[in-house]
């Protein structure tokens, strides 16, 4: 092969080489500051095993060094014109690539968490429409031990019944000494009737942030009716309200996501 082709042959490998490892770095650094959920399990493990491109981008950058130094050699000897306006229309485009390639990270985490909120919205409907007497006994709320076995005994049951939703519990609003306070129960109880020593509110009480808690009220005092979603750095919750009569519950739904849904 006639050295100069193979030279710049060597250059176009070694430039799209760098290129790559430079989106590499870019997207693992965004996608680790912004906590984003973008690919499946294996495809975002295979991503992070390339974490050895990093050294490759070492030896890369070496070997473009002199293959830049041949070429000028060879163009020197040869009198080759330099290709100036076509490398500043790929410098330019190369540029231009980052914000394409930014809003597809945030476009993916976007459609993975909607995907979430789609699931675990189903989920809760489900408990709703097809267990009806498991949803009355649970919105017939009161502050009891009997009451407290029986909903730990259900929620456990609906959580190992659908992998959407493995952290569930129920959200009701009481009072401790005349203070409005928010109670939650989950599948983790382990009382028993025969216990001498009853179960205490303040054992229960849900810590909440302001927003949660301007939502609950607005529930409770029968201001809305609408589940509220929120979704960060992986972790997704869901508030969906249920109301039978004059009684008011909660169903809250957790759950930590290290991976996102594109991929396979």
């Amino acid at each position: 092969m006639d050295p100069k082709k193979l030279v710049r042959l060597s250059n176009i490998i070694g430039i799209i080489a760098i290129i790559l490892l430079v989106y590499w770095v870019f997207t693992f650094i965004t996608i680790e500051v912004f906590g984003l959920k973008v690919f499946r399990k294996n495809l975002t493990e295979t991503f992070y095993i390339s974490v050895l491109g990093i050294l490759a981008l070492m030896v890369g950058a070496l070997m473009i060094n002199i293959m830049f130094n041949l070429t000028r050699i060879a163009q020197k000897h040869n009198k080759d014109e330099q290709p100036t306006k076509n490398i500043t229309y790929a410098g330019w485009i190369f540029l231009a690539s980052f914000p394409v390639l930014l809003a597809i990270l945030f476009g993916g985490n976007y459609l993975t968490s909607k995907q979430k909120e789609r699931s675990l919205e189903e989920s809760a409907r489900s408990i709703v429409e097809a267990n009806p007497s498991k949803s009355d006994f649970l919105v017939d709320y009161t502050f009891d031990e009997a009451w407290i076995i029986k909903a730990s005994d259900i929620l456990e049951i609906l959580s190992k019944t659908d992998d959407n939703f493995p952290h569930v519990s129920i959200l009701v609003r009481d009072a401790i000494e005349e203070e409005p306070v928010f109670l939650g129960f989950s599948s983790h109880y382990y009382g028993s009737l025969t216990d001498s020593i009853q179960p205490e509110k303040k054992s229960f009480i849900r810590k909440t942030s302001q927003d949660e808690r301007d939502y609950l009220n607005s529930v409770f005092d029968g201001r809305t009716t609408d589940y509220r979603y929120s979704s960060h750095n992986g972790r997704y919750e869901l508030f969906y309200p249920y109301a039978k009569g004059k009684k008011c519950i909660v169903i809250y739904f957790s759950e930590y996501q290290r991976y996102g849904k594109i991929g396979s």
